[in-house]
């Protein structure tokens, strides 16, 4: 017999507060990408990821997993060097293998919602300490110092939709 949640809609309206968007991803930094990679499939039950890899815009290198879980979508990043820092600031400095969670990722639908998260985090003064636009997406990192993580928005191109659309799913 299937499970079902009835959940009630949302208008998404992200003048109404940061929270208020499309929440489609979860996200942890590691040093290790590989064993982060055992641990999500044989442990905790992702067959397959799709890879996106390159530099940094400070000219380190970071590599990304995604992997769709019904509506949620996990994504694993490992990365280093110059402009890394980001992700890399989240991560103890240890000599073994380390996960840990770096963001909830929100999906941006129009330049409307963009415009209400970036008034809205300067209106509770909250830290933009990443923005990026590249051929997938418009992001940005907004720190909340009180949730431990980041807020990530993406605003995505059709060349990104297509991307999310190519992932696999579990």
């Amino acid at each position: 017999m299937p499970y079902r949640l009835d959940r009630p809609p949302s208008d998404f309206d992200a003048g109404t507060g940061l929270l208020q968007l499309e929440h489609f991803q979860m996200a942890y930094v590691t040093n290790d990408m590989a064993q982060a990679c055992e641990l999500f499939q044989r442990r905790l039950g992702i067959r397959e990821f799709a890879t996106l890899a390159g530099e940094t815009p400070g000219g380190g290198q970071i590599e990304a997993k995604f992997a769709w879980v019904g509506t949620l979508m996990y994504e694993i990043i490992c990365a280093s060097g110059p402009g890394a820092e980001i992700f890399t600031g989240h991560l103890p400095v240890a000599d073994g293998f380390v996960i840990r969670h770096h963001h909830l990722g929100y999906l941006v639908q129009n330049q409307v919602q963009w415009d209400a998260i970036q008034a809205n985090a300067a209106a509770q003064q909250f830290e933009i300490p990443h923005h990026n636009v590249n051929p997938l997406v418009e992001v940005c990192f907004v720190a909340v110092p009180e949730l431990g993580h980041y807020l990530e928005y993406l605003y995505a191109t059709d060349v990104g939709m297509g991307f999310f659309d190519s992932v696999p799913r579990t």
